[in-house]
Protein backbone atom coordinates (compact mmCIF):
# COMPACT_ATOMS: atom_id res chain seq x y z
CA UNK A 1 0.00 0.00 0.00
CA UNK A 2 1.20 3.48 -0.80
CA UNK A 3 0.67 6.58 2.30
CA UNK A 4 -0.45 9.79 1.03
CA UNK A 5 -1.32 12.83 3.46
CA UNK A 6 -4.35 14.85 2.46
CA UNK A 7 -5.79 17.93 3.70
CA UNK A 8 -8.96 17.50 5.65
CA UNK A 9 -10.09 20.71 6.78
CA UNK A 10 -9.53 24.03 6.12
CA UNK A 11 -7.32 25.10 9.43
CA UNK A 12 -8.58 28.10 11.75
CA UNK A 13 -5.62 30.05 13.21
CA UNK A 14 -2.77 27.67 13.47
CA UNK A 15 -2.89 24.43 11.70
CA UNK A 16 -3.84 21.52 14.45
CA UNK A 17 -3.24 17.47 13.26
CA UNK A 18 -6.76 16.76 12.92
CA UNK A 19 -6.79 18.92 9.68
CA UNK A 20 -4.77 16.64 8.37
CA UNK A 21 -4.77 12.71 7.13
CA UNK A 22 -3.27 9.87 6.33
CA UNK A 23 -4.72 7.72 3.73
CA UNK A 24 -3.68 4.31 1.98
CA UNK A 25 -3.94 3.43 -1.63
CA UNK A 26 -2.71 0.74 -3.89
CA UNK A 27 0.75 1.17 -5.29
CA UNK A 28 0.33 3.63 -8.52
CA UNK A 29 0.98 1.49 -11.86
CA UNK A 30 4.11 2.73 -14.12
CA UNK A 31 2.74 3.10 -17.91
CA UNK A 32 4.92 3.92 -20.98
CA UNK A 33 6.34 7.18 -20.41
CA UNK A 34 5.98 7.66 -17.04
CA UNK A 35 8.62 6.74 -13.81
CA UNK A 36 7.87 6.14 -10.22
CA UNK A 37 9.45 8.09 -7.56
CA UNK A 38 9.92 7.07 -4.29
CA UNK A 39 10.05 9.85 -1.41
CA UNK A 40 13.14 10.81 -0.04
CA UNK A 41 12.68 14.54 1.22
CA UNK A 42 9.86 16.68 1.72
CA UNK A 43 10.38 20.46 2.29
CA UNK A 44 7.56 22.04 4.67
CA UNK A 45 7.55 25.55 3.92
CA UNK A 46 5.55 28.64 5.88
CA UNK A 47 4.07 29.76 2.36
CA UNK A 48 2.28 26.18 2.27
CA UNK A 49 -0.38 27.70 5.09
CA UNK A 50 -1.89 30.12 2.85
CA UNK A 51 -2.84 27.47 0.05
CA UNK A 52 -4.50 25.62 2.77
CA UNK A 53 -7.18 28.48 2.86
CA UNK A 54 -9.99 29.14 0.24
CA UNK A 55 -8.62 32.35 -0.46
CA UNK A 56 -7.90 34.40 -3.48
CA UNK A 57 -3.46 34.39 -3.89
CA UNK A 58 -1.07 33.82 -6.00
CA UNK A 59 -1.49 30.29 -6.46
CA UNK A 60 -5.00 28.02 -6.30
CA UNK A 61 -5.48 26.85 -2.75
CA UNK A 62 -4.96 23.12 -1.95
CA UNK A 63 -8.20 21.16 -2.51
CA UNK A 64 -10.09 19.34 0.42
CA UNK A 65 -9.66 15.56 1.00
CA UNK A 66 -6.51 15.69 -1.77
CA UNK A 67 -2.72 15.23 -1.62
CA UNK A 68 -0.66 18.45 -0.47
CA UNK A 69 2.09 19.20 -2.21
CA UNK A 70 5.44 21.12 -1.50
CA UNK A 71 9.27 20.76 -2.84
CA UNK A 72 10.54 17.08 -2.64
CA UNK A 73 13.82 15.08 -3.50
CA UNK A 74 12.80 11.71 -4.75
CA UNK A 75 14.35 8.71 -6.38
CA UNK A 76 13.19 7.09 -9.60
CA UNK A 77 12.65 3.28 -8.30
CA UNK A 78 11.10 2.23 -12.28
CA UNK A 79 11.25 4.18 -15.14
CA UNK A 80 9.48 3.59 -18.95
CA UNK A 81 10.84 7.26 -19.46
CA UNK A 82 13.75 7.39 -21.82
CA UNK A 83 15.20 10.83 -19.97
CA UNK A 84 15.64 8.97 -16.74
CA UNK A 85 16.56 5.99 -15.44
CA UNK A 86 16.68 3.67 -11.59
CA UNK A 87 18.58 5.32 -9.47
CA UNK A 88 17.78 9.04 -10.55
CA UNK A 89 17.89 11.46 -8.26
CA UNK A 90 14.68 14.10 -8.86
CA UNK A 91 13.45 17.29 -7.63
CA UNK A 92 10.26 19.02 -8.20
CA UNK A 93 6.53 20.49 -6.42
CA UNK A 94 5.39 16.89 -5.68
CA UNK A 95 1.91 15.03 -3.87
CA UNK A 96 3.25 14.71 0.64
CA UNK A 97 2.84 10.60 -0.79
CA UNK A 98 5.26 7.73 -0.31
CA UNK A 99 5.43 6.72 -3.69
CA UNK A 100 4.02 8.67 -7.16
CA UNK A 101 3.85 8.42 -10.75
CA UNK A 102 4.85 11.09 -12.81
CA UNK A 103 5.62 11.98 -16.60
CA UNK A 104 8.91 13.34 -16.32
CA UNK A 105 7.74 16.78 -17.17
CA UNK A 106 9.03 19.34 -14.32
CA UNK A 107 11.84 17.35 -12.81
CA UNK A 108 14.87 18.39 -12.57
CA UNK A 109 17.45 15.52 -11.72
CA UNK A 110 20.25 15.81 -9.15
CA UNK A 111 23.80 15.66 -9.02
CA UNK A 112 24.26 12.84 -6.15
CA UNK A 113 27.74 14.14 -5.83
CA UNK A 114 26.24 17.20 -3.53
CA UNK A 115 25.15 15.45 -0.09
CA UNK A 116 22.74 15.88 1.81
CA UNK A 117 20.22 15.66 -1.19
CA UNK A 118 18.08 17.92 1.12
CA UNK A 119 20.22 20.95 0.34
CA UNK A 120 18.31 21.27 -2.93
CA UNK A 121 14.91 21.76 -1.16
CA UNK A 122 17.20 24.97 0.62
CA UNK A 123 20.57 26.32 0.14
CA UNK A 124 20.55 25.16 -3.60
CA UNK A 125 16.88 25.41 -3.80
CA UNK A 126 13.65 27.67 -3.25
CA UNK A 127 14.81 28.74 -0.11
CA UNK A 128 18.64 29.90 -1.41
CA UNK A 129 17.05 31.02 -4.74
CA UNK A 130 14.32 33.58 -2.55
CA UNK A 131 16.84 35.15 -0.46
CA UNK A 132 19.32 35.51 -3.28
CA UNK A 133 16.55 37.34 -5.42
CA UNK A 134 14.48 39.51 -3.20
CA UNK A 135 18.17 40.90 -1.55
CA UNK A 136 19.47 41.20 -4.95
CA UNK A 137 16.76 42.55 -7.03
CA UNK A 138 14.74 44.32 -4.53
CA UNK A 139 17.42 45.11 -1.88
CA UNK A 140 20.02 46.35 -4.13
CA UNK A 141 23.32 45.66 -1.37
CA UNK A 142 25.65 48.27 -1.41
CA UNK A 143 29.15 47.83 0.58
CA UNK A 144 28.78 49.76 3.54
CA UNK A 145 25.05 49.19 4.54
CA UNK A 146 22.87 47.94 6.67
CA UNK A 147 20.48 45.30 6.57
CA UNK A 148 18.43 44.02 8.73
CA UNK A 149 16.51 40.64 8.31
CA UNK A 150 13.58 39.28 10.81
CA UNK A 151 13.02 35.69 10.84
CA UNK A 152 16.88 35.54 10.65
CA UNK A 153 17.32 31.91 11.98
CA UNK A 154 15.25 30.13 9.67
CA UNK A 155 15.67 28.66 6.34
CA UNK A 156 15.74 31.77 4.19
CA UNK A 157 16.50 34.14 6.53
CA UNK A 158 20.64 33.03 7.80
CA UNK A 159 20.93 32.66 3.95
CA UNK A 160 20.11 36.61 2.98
CA UNK A 161 22.22 37.67 6.32
CA UNK A 162 25.32 35.61 4.27
CA UNK A 163 24.88 37.16 1.15
CA UNK A 164 24.52 40.36 2.58
CA UNK A 165 27.81 40.05 4.43
CA UNK A 166 29.34 38.54 1.38
CA UNK A 167 28.01 41.77 -0.23
CA UNK A 168 30.37 44.04 2.36
CA UNK A 169 27.12 45.17 4.76
CA UNK A 170 26.43 44.99 7.93
CA UNK A 171 24.03 42.56 9.27
CA UNK A 172 21.80 42.33 11.93
CA UNK A 173 19.54 39.24 12.55
CA UNK A 174 16.03 39.15 14.48
CA UNK A 175 15.13 35.26 16.26
CA UNK A 176 12.63 33.82 19.07
CA UNK A 177 15.59 32.54 21.29
CA UNK A 178 19.23 33.01 22.94
CA UNK A 179 20.61 29.88 21.21
CA UNK A 180 19.27 30.60 17.60
CA UNK A 181 21.07 34.63 18.40
CA UNK A 182 24.48 32.78 19.34
CA UNK A 183 24.41 30.86 16.18
CA UNK A 184 23.25 34.04 13.38
CA UNK A 185 26.60 35.33 15.30
CA UNK A 186 28.86 32.48 15.37
CA UNK A 187 27.77 30.20 12.38
CA UNK A 188 26.55 32.55 10.23
CA UNK A 189 28.78 35.89 10.68
CA UNK A 190 25.88 38.21 11.48
CA UNK A 191 27.28 41.32 13.07
CA UNK A 192 24.50 41.60 15.52
CA UNK A 193 21.55 39.37 16.80
CA UNK A 194 18.33 40.51 18.74
CA UNK A 195 16.18 38.49 20.78
CA UNK A 196 12.62 39.61 20.31
CA UNK A 197 11.14 37.11 23.40
CA UNK A 198 13.30 38.93 25.58
CA UNK A 199 13.36 42.58 24.33
CA UNK A 200 10.90 44.58 25.62
CA UNK A 201 11.39 47.86 23.17
CA UNK A 202 12.17 45.98 19.77
CA UNK A 203 12.32 49.66 18.57
CA UNK A 204 15.41 51.14 20.94
CA UNK A 205 17.53 47.27 20.80
CA UNK A 206 17.28 48.24 16.91
CA UNK A 207 17.83 51.30 16.97
CA UNK A 208 21.54 50.32 19.38
CA UNK A 209 22.03 47.84 16.59
CA UNK A 210 21.68 50.04 13.86
CA UNK A 211 22.89 53.43 14.85
CA UNK A 212 23.60 54.74 11.67
CA UNK A 213 20.16 53.14 10.25
CA UNK A 214 18.22 50.42 8.15
CA UNK A 215 19.14 50.81 4.78
CA UNK A 216 17.69 47.56 3.85
CA UNK A 217 14.97 45.60 5.85
CA UNK A 218 14.24 41.58 4.50
CA UNK A 219 11.24 40.82 6.22
CA UNK A 220 9.78 37.46 6.89
CA UNK A 221 7.47 37.95 9.34
CA UNK A 222 5.59 40.98 8.99
CA UNK A 223 3.80 42.42 12.98
CA UNK A 224 4.91 44.15 15.71
CA UNK A 225 8.60 43.33 14.54
CA UNK A 226 8.03 44.91 11.44
CA UNK A 227 6.81 47.91 13.11
CA UNK A 228 9.72 48.66 15.11
CA UNK A 229 11.66 48.28 12.36
CA UNK A 230 10.16 50.10 9.53
CA UNK A 231 10.75 53.14 12.76
CA UNK A 232 14.26 53.03 11.97
CA UNK A 233 14.30 52.81 8.07
CA UNK A 234 16.99 55.92 6.23
CA UNK A 235 16.67 57.81 3.28
CA UNK A 236 15.76 55.72 0.23
CA UNK A 237 15.72 52.52 2.34
CA UNK A 238 14.01 49.38 0.72
CA UNK A 239 11.81 47.18 2.38
CA UNK A 240 11.56 43.25 0.89
CA UNK A 241 8.45 41.33 1.94
CA UNK A 242 9.32 37.87 1.37
CA UNK A 243 7.10 36.62 3.91
CA UNK A 244 4.62 37.35 7.00
CA UNK A 245 4.54 34.13 9.37
CA UNK A 246 3.22 36.09 11.73
CA UNK A 247 0.02 36.73 10.48
CA UNK A 248 -0.27 33.64 8.57
CA UNK A 249 -2.91 32.28 11.44
CA UNK A 250 -4.61 35.44 12.43
CA UNK A 251 -8.55 35.06 12.13
CA UNK A 252 -9.36 38.78 11.34
CA UNK A 253 -7.14 41.14 9.92
CA UNK A 254 -4.81 43.07 12.44
CA UNK A 255 -5.13 46.58 12.70
CA UNK A 256 -1.09 48.39 13.44
CA UNK A 257 0.75 50.99 11.91
CA UNK A 258 0.29 53.01 9.42
CA UNK A 259 3.29 53.15 6.68
CA UNK A 260 2.21 55.35 3.91
CA UNK A 261 3.50 58.54 5.96
CA UNK A 262 7.11 56.63 6.85
CA UNK A 263 7.76 55.66 3.55
CA UNK A 264 6.89 59.04 1.55
CA UNK A 265 9.18 60.86 4.10
CA UNK A 266 11.79 58.28 3.98
CA UNK A 267 11.56 58.33 -0.42
CA UNK A 268 11.27 54.82 0.78
CA UNK A 269 10.79 51.42 -1.09
CA UNK A 270 8.63 48.84 0.53
CA UNK A 271 7.76 45.68 -2.25
CA UNK A 272 6.61 41.94 -2.05
CA UNK A 273 7.35 39.64 -4.19
CA UNK A 274 7.47 35.66 -4.82
CA UNK A 275 10.20 33.64 -5.95
CA UNK A 276 8.68 33.22 -9.63
CA UNK A 277 8.92 36.70 -10.27
CA UNK A 278 12.86 36.39 -10.93
CA UNK A 279 12.65 33.19 -12.71
CA UNK A 280 14.69 34.61 -15.24
CA UNK A 281 17.79 34.88 -12.56
CA UNK A 282 17.50 31.63 -11.35
CA UNK A 283 20.44 30.60 -13.74
CA UNK A 284 22.50 33.41 -12.42
CA UNK A 285 21.71 32.59 -8.88
CA UNK A 286 21.87 28.81 -8.70
CA UNK A 287 25.86 29.44 -10.25
CA UNK A 288 25.90 32.09 -7.61
CA UNK A 289 25.34 30.25 -4.48
CA UNK A 290 26.91 27.16 -5.89
CA UNK A 291 29.87 28.63 -6.19
CA UNK A 292 29.86 30.30 -2.60
CA UNK A 293 29.31 26.95 -1.25
CA UNK A 294 32.02 25.44 -2.85
CA UNK A 295 33.82 28.52 -1.77
CA UNK A 296 32.97 28.02 2.41
CA UNK A 297 31.28 31.29 2.10
CA UNK A 298 27.89 30.19 3.00
CA UNK A 299 26.44 27.74 5.17
CA UNK A 300 23.65 25.99 6.01
CA UNK A 301 21.61 24.72 8.89
CA UNK A 302 18.62 22.20 8.74
CA UNK A 303 16.45 20.78 11.09
CA UNK A 304 15.37 17.32 10.13
CA UNK A 305 12.59 14.93 11.36
CA UNK A 306 12.10 11.40 10.23
CA UNK A 307 8.71 9.72 9.05
CA UNK A 308 6.00 10.09 6.28
CA UNK A 309 3.71 10.76 8.84
CA UNK A 310 5.53 13.15 10.62
CA UNK A 311 5.37 15.76 8.11
CA UNK A 312 1.97 17.68 9.65
CA UNK A 313 3.38 17.99 12.80
CA UNK A 314 6.89 19.54 11.19
CA UNK A 315 4.54 21.43 9.19
CA UNK A 316 2.61 22.81 12.50
CA UNK A 317 6.41 23.26 14.75
CA UNK A 318 7.74 26.06 11.97
CA UNK A 319 4.46 28.34 13.49
CA UNK A 320 6.25 27.84 17.27
CA UNK A 321 9.76 28.65 15.80
CA UNK A 322 11.58 25.12 16.43
CA UNK A 323 13.25 25.22 13.52
CA UNK A 324 16.50 26.15 12.90
CA UNK A 325 17.39 26.94 9.15
CA UNK A 326 15.42 24.55 6.64
CA UNK A 327 12.76 22.37 8.22
CA UNK A 328 13.15 19.14 6.12
CA UNK A 329 11.32 15.80 6.76
CA UNK A 330 13.52 12.75 5.58
CA UNK A 331 11.32 9.69 5.04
Amino acid sequence: MNKAIILKNRPKGTPQLSDFKTIEKEMPKVQQGEVLLKTLFVSVDPYLRGRMSDAESYVPPFELDKPISSGIVAEVVESKNENFKEGDFVSDRLDWKEFQVSTGEGLQKLDPSIQPLSAYLGIIGMTGMTAYTGLTQIGKPKAGETIVVSGAAGAVGSVVGQIGKILGCRVIGIAGSDEKVEMLKSKFGFDEAINYNTTKDMNKAIAKAAPNGVDIYYDNVGGTISDAVHRNINQFARVVVCGAISLYNATELPMGPRVEGLLIKKSALMQGFIVSDFSDKFAEGTQQLGQWLKEGKLQYEETVVEGFESIPQAFIDLFSGKNKGKMIVKI
